[in-house]
């Protein structure tokens, strides 16, 4: 029987931190409770950044150690071993945004190729992520998707973006290492969705080599994941996905305000529980066809899945199913779910400190906007420090 107080475990859910950094990351989650902290330090580390301020080593040795396994792959090392010895393993997330030239891209593609390479050597890493923005312009996505006709040298670009796609895709399937390509906003979505979906028919064929990522606060992702179940059995395929609740809620509803459209996201916090919930049953119960990589940071979310897999007699290390979370968060459901013999790996994001700092600004503000998950993550630490001066 599943025990429901599983993540109460924070001895099992911090095992890993020292006293010192324990106390970092009560200091760090005390900080981003603090709504108007977030935003003025947001604006003061950007401003100290671009004036080329000696902040590095601050940040360094705060957020950025908190949230990022390094400045590169090899740095990384040290925090990939120590998760696995905890049964945790590694997403490696190149997490340099806002690139926008042909150079820029093809460099990213080497980066993705690379820690293809580097995870067909290390155990602790069997799946490697990317963002299609990190593989060519938005614009292109979006164009394609509206179903706007290309000019000759944009047919170019796009042709390039499935070039990049492909070597990453078909590297991977000769490596057996799994490809989870993230989601974004929706007015650029619809062709990274049918990029992916043609990336599955090429590399799914055996097993799950390419996932996609559904972002479950769109009301329309457990009609599309229906279709596209259809579409993979007819094909002769395999399907994998990343089922996420969403990144990017505000700009959504902003958009679809301005532009005068009914806006994608579903109409409150409990519809996209539903929602997730929903596709998250939906591929359990159908998990000879689509494979699975729950990322969340919900416990109830992670229960259920834990019950449907219990219900459904699927053992807690079939590769099919996965389990997600972010470095630096949620240690309480990531490590009591290792611990218990499930598939579970980290997002662990790196990159040179000032290009990630559009991630780390992106993760605090999400911290403070999220109900509850910074007063969680704060509890648990409060109750760690507290069971470590009774000892």
């Amino acid at each position: 029987m599943l025990q429901e107080t599983l993540f109460e475990n924070t001895e099992t859910a911090f095992k890993l931190k020292s006293d010192s950094e324990l106390e970092r990351a009560y200091f760090l989650f005390k900080m981003i409770s603090n709504q108007p902290l977030v935003r003025i330090g947001a604006a003061a580390t950007n401003f100290a950044l671009k004036a080329n301020l000696p902040v590095e080593g601050l940040i360094r040795a705060t957020v950025f150690d908190h949230f990022c396994g390094g400045v590169n792959e090899d740095d990384c090392l040290p925090v990939i071993d120590k998760m696995f010895t905890a049964r945790v393993c590694s997403v490696l997330d190149y997490s340099v945004e806002g690139k926008i030239v042909e150079d820029q891209f093809d460099s990213a593609t080497k980066k993705i190729i690379k820690l293809v390479r580097f995870c067909d050597e290390k155990e602790a890493m069997p799946i490697v992520v990317f963002k299609p923005t990190g593989l060519g312009r938005f614009y292109l996505f979006q164009k394609k998707g509206e179903g706007k006709p290309f000019t000759e040298a944009e047919q170019q670009e796009w042709d390039r973006i499935v070039v990049r796609y492909d070597s990453i895709c078909k590297l991977a399937k000769e490596k057996d290492v799994e490809v989870l390509i993230d989601g974004e906003e929706t007015w650029m979505q619809d062709a990274a969705d049918e990029l992916a979906e043609e990336m599955m028919t090429l590399y799914n064929t055996d097993k799950p080599i390419v996932y996609n990522t559904l972002q479950t606060y769109r009301h329309d992702r457990l009609a599309f994941l229906k279709a596209s179940h259809e579409r993979a059995k007819k094909g002769g395929y395999t399907l994998g996905f990343k089922i996420v609740r969403g990144a990017y809620m505000e700009k959504e509803r902003e958009r679809a305000n301005e532009k005068a459209y009914d806006s994608p996201i579903c109409k409150d916090k409990t519809a996209t529980d539903i929602n997730f919930n929903d596709c998250l049953k939906y591929i359990l119960e159908h998990l000879n066809d689509i494979s699975i990589f729950v990322g969340t940071h919900n416990e109830e979310s992670s229960y259920l899945a834990m019950r449907l897999m219990d219900d459904l007699n699927i053992e807690k290390y079939d590769n099919r199913v996965w389990f997600g979370q972010l470095y630096g968060m949620s240690d309480h459901i990531s490590f009591n779910l290792a611990e218990q013999g499930y598939n579970v790996a980290k997002y662990l994001p790196f990159g040179p400190v000032k290009d990630v700092m559009p991630y780390l600004i992106r993760r605090a503000e999400e911290n403070t906007s999220v109900a509850g998950q910074t007063g969680r993550e704060l509890s648990l630490l409060k109750k760690e420090r507290k069971r470590r001066k009774q000892k």
